[in-house]
């Protein structure tokens, strides 16, 4: 096993907590060296209509705090520019008026297309009704719709990803133990995952001894004291399922507070660099989490609406498969950054999902 250098913990979470509160910046994801992008080589030209004139296409954004949002920005914006696609960026960021008015100026701006990013059902499903009335073609992104008609749909596989590292939980702690829950409801992912974790609780018998959690444009910083306080009232619990990185981090820092880290274990869902950060530093309780790359899902949902608009895509929903990492994977492959992580589990870059000759995935 290869030795790592690793940053002490508190330092490490400190950090994390700076990059979630400068990662994203409103109007549209930046590109660091961290996150950076490439397209590999087309070995065929552009179809209609991406061989003219750039592709108008408007990505309707509700982000938070963190640099998975960043990364995912990133990766949109590289695939689209692959693809001669004029990508024009608007981020509410947990506004759901800003969403809905940003969508309602896209429709009336009339673009090619349109891409929405995560938001608040009842706000965003009449104004992609009326986007789809007005024939203009419209993905999403880990957003649930009560009439997803005319539309196509994608996300993380969240089932998948909650089960995979609630798999992890019971390997490590066993059917029967003491268990919290932190997270937050209304939002498509976290409410799928929500799903898994009941059924996880109910099939092994776990006995969840606290629910606590909310989502809010400083998450990381706002569920400590949230998991602070379950943790004082809770001190025999062994494992803490945080489905959400923003918040996985909060419920990190908590731990760490209250001197907990060699007896409590941390779960979460979703990578960054901020977050290996914290998951590879010395003692930390952050033990497993279940993830995608954020950029290359990204680019996956741009190359979906590039098929779509080039009549090549059959299907009318898409689901980017995620992996299960250990921090003992982490060590022994020597990864602490998600460029490295990349190398050592290639199933992330989906590079094979959603390709074309004309098109294919853009590389971290």
């Amino acid at each position: 096993m290869a030795i790592i250098r690793r940053a002490p913990l508190v330092a490490a979470v400190a950090a994390a907590a700076l990059l979630a509160l400068t990662a994203c910046s409103q109007g549209g994801a930046s590109t660091s060296a961290a996150t950076s992008t490439s397209a590999a080589t087309a070995t065929a030209p552009l179809p209609s209509p991406f061989n003219g004139a750039p592709v108008k296409v408007a990505l309707v954004r509700q982000s938070g705090a963190g640099d998975f949002f960043e990364a995912w920005g990133a990766g949109a914006t590289a695939q689209a520019k692959a693809a001669n696609i004029d990508l024009t960026v608007t981020d509410a960021r947990n506004d759901n008026a800003k969403q809905a008015s940003d969508l309602e100026q896209a429709i009336a701006a009339k673009p090619d297309a349109i891409i929405v990013d995560h938001g608040q059902t009842d706000t965003l499903q009449p104004l992609i009704t009326e986007a789809i009335a007005a024939k203009i073609p419209v993905v999403t992104y880990d957003l649930a719709l009560t009439d997803a008609t005319g539309v196509i749909t994608t996300s993380q596989s969240d089932a998948s990803m909650a089960q995979g590292v609630l798999d992890q939980l019971v390997s490590d702690v066993g059917d029967g133990a003491k268990v919290g829950y932190v997270s937050a409801t209304g939002f498509a992912p976290l409410d799928a995952r929500a799903k898994v974790w009941n059924q996880v609780v109910a099939d092994h018998k776990l006995d969840v001894v606290f629910s606590t959690g909310e989502v809010t444009e400083s998450t990381a910083t706002d569920n400590i004291p949230l998991v602070d306080a379950a943790l004082k009232q809770n001190p025999d619990v062994q494992a803490i399922f945080a489905p959400y990185d923003e918040i996985t981090k909060g419920a990190v820092q908590a731990v760490i507070q209250n001197n907990m880290q060699s007896k409590v274990k941390v779960y979460g869902i979703d990578i960054s660099n901020a977050d290996l950060q914290v998951m590879t530093a010395a003692g930390s309780p952050w033990v497993a989490t279940s993830a995608t790359d954020p950029a290359a899902v990204g680019a996956g949902v741009v190359r979906t609406l590039a098929l779509q608009l080039a009549g090549q895509l059959n299907a009318t929903s898409e689901q980017f498969p995620a992996v299960t990492i250990t921090q003992k994977f982490l060590s022994d492959n020597s990864v602490t950054n998600v460029a490295q992580l990349r190398v050592a589990e290639p199933k992330l870059k989906l590079d094979t999902t959603l390709v074309a000759d004309w098109l294919p995935a853009v590389s971290g």
